[in-house]
C-alpha cells in the first residue's frame, strides 16, 4: 500500500445519533481539510461563533467519565475515539469533523458508521508528502496491573492487545493488527463497545451512559452475553480495544510508525503511553515519504514545527471502552 501523499475527503458526509452519556441527539459531518491541517473538530450549535480544536494530545482536558477535547475556554467534544479511529484506519490525514453537540454520536458502538461516511465522502490524495511520527526507542508505562509500550517499527503501524477480565464470559483475549484500510474495514471497524451489566447500572445511577443500550453496547453479566443478536466476532472485545487504541493514538497528530502493545489497557493507558512518547524528544522524530517495506532507503527527517509544543498532561476519569 502507498503512503507517499497526504489525503483528505472529496466531499462531506453526515451521520446522526445520540451521545452515549447524555442520550441527546447529535449530528456529525466529516469533510475536506487543507494540507497539514490534521484532524480538526469544529463545534457548532454554540452561542456565538463556532469553535475549532485539533485532535492532538495537547487538546485533551479532563472530565469525570470521558476524555474530552477542548480549548482555553473549556470542553468542546468528548468520546472522539471511534471517529478518529475510522479516519486514521482509512488513511485520512486531513479532515474537518463538524459536530453540533458535546459528544460524538455513539452510533452502533463501533466505527463502522463513520467508515461508511468516509467512503461516501471519498478519500483523495493531496500534493504534499505524508508525514509520520517514527518511534525511535521503546517507551513503556505501567499503571497497576496494566502496561503499555510503543517500540520501533519503521515499516508501518502495528497494535498488539491483550485483555484479561475477571468476568468469565469475556476472559482473556488477544489480537494483533497491522494497519491498512482494508484490514481495518474488515477486522476492526465493526467491533463494538462492551461492558459488564453491573458497571452499566452504576453509570446509569450516576447519571452517565444515558444513551447506552443493547443497540450500541455489547453487555455481559457474570454468566452470559445479554445481546440477543450475539457477537460480531468471537474476540470482539479484544478487537474493540484495538479500535480504541487506534483512535486514542491518533491524538499524536500524525500517523505513527511503530508497534503499540497494550496489556489490560484502555483509554487511560493509551493516552499515558502517547504522552510519555511525546515528552521524550529522543524517542521519536518526524519523517515524510513512504514507509520502506521493500526499498532500503531511509525516510527523510523534517522539522517538527511546534506540532506538539505546549502539551498538557491529560487527566483521566474511569476507563470506558
Amino acid at each position: 500500500m502507498k503512503f507517499s501523499r497526504q489525503t483528505t475527503l472529496r466531499s462531506q458526509a453526515t451521520v446522526t445519533g445520540v451521545g452515549v452519556h447524555s442520550g441527546a441527539p447529535v449530528s456529525l459531518t466529516v469533510g475536506p481539510a487543507p494540507i497539514e491541517a490534521g484532524l480538526v473538530f469544529v463545534r457548532t450549535g454554540l452561542d456565538g461563533a463556532d469553535r475549532e480544536v485539533r485532535a492532538t494530545a495537547g487538546s485533551v482536558i479532563a472530565t469525570e467519565f470521558a476524555t474530552v477535547l477542548g480549548d482555553s475556554e473549556g470542553p468542546l467534544v468528548s468520546t472522539a475515539e471511534h471517529v478518529l479511529a475510522a479516519l486514521r484506519g482509512m488513511g485520512v490525514d486531513n479532515a474537518t469533523i463538524e459536530i453540533d453537540g458535546p459528544e460524538v454520536p455513539i452510533m452502533d458502538g463501533s466505527a463502522a458508521p463513520f467508515v461508511a461516511a468516509i467512503e461516501q465522502a471519498g478519500v483523495v490524495s493531496q500534493s504534499a508528502a505524508r508525514r509520520f511520527i517514527q518511534v525511535l526507542k521503546p517507551v513503556q508505562v505501567a499503571i497497576g496491573a496494566c502496561s503499555g509500550e510503543l517500540r520501533p517499527n519503521a515499516t508501518g503501524f502495528r497494535i498488539e492487545v491483550e485483555i484479561d477480565f475477571t468476568n468469565p464470559v469475556i476472559g482473556r483475549q488477544s489480537y494483533q493488527f497491522d494497519l491498512n484500510p482494508e484490514r481495518f474495514r474488515r477486522e476492526i471497524a465493526r467491533a463494538r463497545t462492551f461492558g459488564c451489566m453491573s458497571d452499566v447500572a452504576k453509570l446509569w445511577s450516576a447519571g452517565f451512559a444515558l444513551g447506552s443500550s443493547f443497540e450500541n453496547t455489547v453487555v455481559f453479566d457474570e454468566e452470559r452475553l445479554l445481546n440477543p443478536e450475539g457477537l460480531r466476532y468471537a474476540d470482539e472485545c479484544a478487537r474493540h480495544k484495538v479500535l480504541d487504541a487506534l483512535g486514542d493514538l491518533a491524538l499524536a497528530g500524525l500517523p505513527l510508525l511503530g508497534t503499540y502493545r497494550s496489556v489490560r489497557g484502555g483509554h487511560k493507558l493509551n493516552h499515558a503511553v502517547l504522552t510519555a512518547l511525546l515528552a521524550d524528544r529522543t524517542a521519536w522524530r518526524v519523517v515524510e515519504g513512504e514507509p520502506a517495506v521493500r526499498r532500503p532507503r531511509v525516510a527523510t527527517e523534517v522539522a517538527v514545527g511546534g506540532m506538539v509544543g505546549g502539551m498538557i498532561a491529560p487527566a483521566y476519569g474511569p476507563d470506558v471502552s
